[in-house]
């Protein structure tokens, strides 16, 4: 099956960008079965901006294809990533019928400059999926072609945490806040934890959001959730929260990764999840696409695997999880 390519971008009117002089923006993109007439080929776009990781071809707005209504699969990508590094999985799910739809989450997406407040407020994310869902279900390319029964959820890292939300998980507590906490911030932003006073003293609108830290941000319409090395803030969920979803969700996660303990303890709560090491030495961005020889040489600890691990192989078998869970 042919597979096509489209981006966009739509605005969440009921929510201030972080500088205040606009609506919050979401970008999207999106991969799907195209038109049989379509022509794939490189596209205009790559995964990571300096060019560190592969990807494959796809017919740049194509047509739809013709054959009756589709799955939806919706996409968070991981803290200071982007939602094109879902292509290597959304181009296997669109191979095969669905719709795969990613987002750039404002201030946390290397697409745009880094913000403290996109970092630390990440209960912003989920309602950035759902808006996505109501914006694909009515956009003219993709309206009433969107089965709504059957429509899923991936998250990859920060995005785990993000999908999980959706399924009705609720947080209580940041991992930057004043006491004990789980580091000072990501690689991405290593002072991360510095920023809170001062964006608490003098920002209306990051008060504003922190004071959504504790909302439900549950969506009914997902139907099930893959989870990939989800991230350490899933511990600020309520134990309850979790125990009460009774969605299904696959929790996959390399058995190197620093936040193995995280997504054992998010398995130990979510009854109704499966859990899988994906390789014993699989670091935490063996989900991020097969890198580059430039992105090797550039960023060895996201590009680089032990000589163990076979990250195209790891991919295979995520894919065919996708697909097990999904179709079930």
């Amino acid at each position: 099956m042919r597979v096509g390519f489209r981006q966009g971008r739509f605005a969440d009117a009921s929510r201030p960008n972080w500088d205040d002089d606009g609506p919050r923006p979401i970008d999207w993109f999106a991969w799907y079965p195209a038109a049989d007439s379509a022509i794939e080929a490189a596209l205009p776009v790559a995964p990571w901006p300096q060019g560190w990781f592969e990807a494959g071809p796809a017919a740049l707005d194509a047509p739809l294809g013709p054959n009756g209504t589709c799955p939806l699969v919706v996409y968070s990508h991981g803290t200071g990533c982007n939602g094109l590094q879902f292509e290597w999985l959304a181009r296997e799910l669109a191979s095969r019928g669905f719709v795969a739809v990613a987002v750039n989450h404002h201030g946390n997406s290397n697409a745009e400059p880094y913000r403290a407040e996109g970092f630390l407020c990440s209960w912003e994310r989920p309602r950035d999926m759902s808006l996505l869902i109501d914006h694909i279900a009515t956009h003219p390319d993709f309206e009433g072609r969107i089965n709504p029964d059957r429509i899923y959820a991936v998250g990859y890292s920060l995005g785990g945490v993000t999908a999980t939300a959706l399924l009705g998980a609720i947080m209580l507590r940041s991992p930057f806040e004043p006491g004990p906490n789980l580091g000072r911030g990501p690689r991405e932003f290593p002072d991360l934890v510095d920023h809170l006073p001062r964006l608490m003293e003098k920002s209306q609108i990051f008060r504003d959001s922190w004071g959504r830290m504790s909302a439900s941000y549950r969506d009914p319409r997902i139907k099930a959730a893959l989870l990939l090395a989800p991230g350490r803030s899933v511990q600020g969920f309520s134990d309850e929260s979790v125990a009460a979803i009774s969605v299904p969700a696959r929790i996959m996660v390399g058995g190197g990764d620093a936040l193995l303990p995280s997504a054992r303890w998010l398995h130990e709560r979510l009854s109704g999840s499966t859990f899988d090491v994906v390789a014993d030495e699989a670091g935490h961005y063996v989900f991020l696409p097969k890198s580059t020889a430039l992105g090797r040489s550039a960023d060895p600890a996201c590009c680089v695997d032990p000589p163990s691990v076979d990250r195209g192989a790891i991919h295979r078998t995520v894919v065919a999880a996708a697909l097990h869970l999904f179709e079930a």
